[in-house]
């Protein structure tokens, strides 16, 4: 029985003009399909809880405005006075931290450490009322921005899925695969000719095509910034990150809170009972001194650690322009023993910071959270248009046909060569990209071995089926 010629290849699968680079086209199409096809769905995780959280910050500010703002007064109170009334409310723990009033008609935060009930790596924020001393409430906080219930909840479910340390493998698989992607997609767009990457007038996959490309392309630097800051606090990846900054002194420095000759102040009146927030000379002399050092707010005091440690007053603006100033008191004197500028941070220190905080919405607020939103809708759509083309590339009954084997064949050993060494050498400090990478490999040349001794054809198709 004669059978049907194979089917042309559409036109919108066909690569423009061949060049230089035209062998690694096929390497590249190939690894974009089987890296998407495999990765999407921890990114999708990532996209949606994304989303989540740029839309939270917002949400926080509806959900706990009895907690966070007051009527504004004309005077507010000392802020010993309002650790007292915070102290007298919620008598466990003890102060971890006191971040006074920023602005008229906030609420001062005394964040108490070891509260029963209260999850490990957290504190018990209390709100008090800087005109009054009224307490407004108190919640569970984590985190340097002050995140509270609802941010936390959705910030732990993007970063973990609330499954621990074991979770966050699946945000760094994600990020780590995310640049790779993305760069493929690059370059497989600009590689095709321009009359081909219209939508305008297009049906059919190559319509699909035209829509998963464009709005790549348009998001590709945004999909670039937040895979690279994201690897930067990883499990793997980011202790890799955080050792090469160390290598070359760009770690981020940090206040000095030792007072020298400060044994002595374990004795006496001066020390101040245990957990209540006072030291030597007060909380209110402590901030004078930050104040005439040029810190303005937001700040954050946090009281020594033991008899021989220092005050620590920081700014805690993440917001454009940074406010990441800090300086140590003794709390005996009140004199400032230390100081850290953040312009004297390391180069990378500071990109470290900003990235950070570009990541994660609290750079530019509301237009960082509106920008990462649209960037996770976008996202979420490219993955739904790459499985809508995976569906569409089948023929006949066949689901998904993959992209052809036989890609390696086709570049020349001195792209190879260099280029595997290359990947090797990222894999190693990437282990979330190298890993899966290395399996992928090991199993499409296995199961390619396995269909050329059954005599099937293992370029154009797979497991001979077309």
């Amino acid at each position: 029985m004669a059978t049907a010629p194979p089917a042309a290849r559409p036109e919108a699968d066909r690569p423009a003009a061949r060049g230089r680079w035209a062998p690694l086209r096929p390497l590249v199409l190939r690894l974009h399909f089987y890296a998407g096809l495999l990765v999407a769905p921890f990114l999708l995780l990532t996209a949606v809880t994304g989303l989540l959280y740029a839309g939270s910050f917002q949400a926080e500010k509806l959900v706990y405005g009895h907690e966070l703002t007051v009527p504004a007064g004309e005077r507010e109170l000392p802020v010993s006075a309002q650790v007292a009334a915070a102290r007298k409310a919620h008598p466990g723990g003890a102060v971890a931290a006191v971040r006074p009033s920023p602005e008229a008609g906030a609420t001062t935060r005394v964040l108490l450490s070891g509260v029963e009930g209260v999850g490990p790596g957290h504190t018990l924020a209390v709100f008090v009322d800087p005109y009054t001393g009224a307490v407004r409430g108190a919640l569970e906080q984590y985190g340097s921005t002050g995140a509270l219930p609802l941010r936390t909840w959705i910030g732990e479910l993007h970063r973990d899925l609330h499954l621990g340390e074991t979770g966050r493998l699946y945000s760094e698989l994600a990020a780590s695969w995310l640049w790779v992607i993305t760069a493929g997609g690059l370059v497989l767009w600009f590689s095709r000719r321009r009359a081909l990457r219209k939508v305008r007038g297009t049906a059919g996959r190559r319509r699909t095509l035209g829509l998963h490309g464009t709005v790549g392309v348009w998001t590709a630097a945004g999909f670039l910034f937040l895979s690279a800051t994201g690897l930067t606090w990883s499990t793997y990846a980011g202790a890799g990150i955080a050792d090469l900054r160390a290598s070359l002194h760009q770690a981020t420095p940090s206040v000095s809170a030792s007072v020298p000759g400060g044994e002595h102040l374990g004795h006496g009146a001066g020390a101040g009972p245990a957990g209540g927030g006072e030291r030597g000379v007060g909380v209110d002399k402590v901030l004078a001194a930050a104040r005439a050092k040029g810190l303005s707010d937001p700040v954050e005091i946090v009281p020594p650690a033991d008899a021989t440690g220092a005050y620590v007053v920081k700014q805690i603006q993440r917001s454009w322009p940074e406010k990441q100033d800090a300086v140590a008191v003794d709390p005996a004197t009140g004199r400032v023993t230390d100081e850290l500028r953040f312009a004297d941070h390391p180069v990378l220190a500071k990109l470290t910071r900003w990235g950070i905080d570009l990541h994660t919405g609290v750079l530019f607020g509301l237009v960082n959270q509106i920008a990462l939103a649209l960037l996770a809708l976008a996202l979420i759509l490219l993955i739904g248009w790459g499985y809508r083309m995976w569906w569409q590339r089948g023929r006949g009954s066949a689901f998904g046909r993959p992209v052809p084997r036989g890609a390696w064949a086709q570049v020349p050993p001195y792209i190879l060569v260099p280029g595997l060494a290359a990947v090797a050498v990222l894999g190693w400090f990437v282990p979330l990209l190298g890993i899966p990478l290395a399996g992928f490999l090991a199993v499409d040349v296995a199961l390619g071995e396995i269909a050329h001794r059954r005599g099937r054809r293992t370029y154009g198709s797979v497991s001979g089926v077309r």
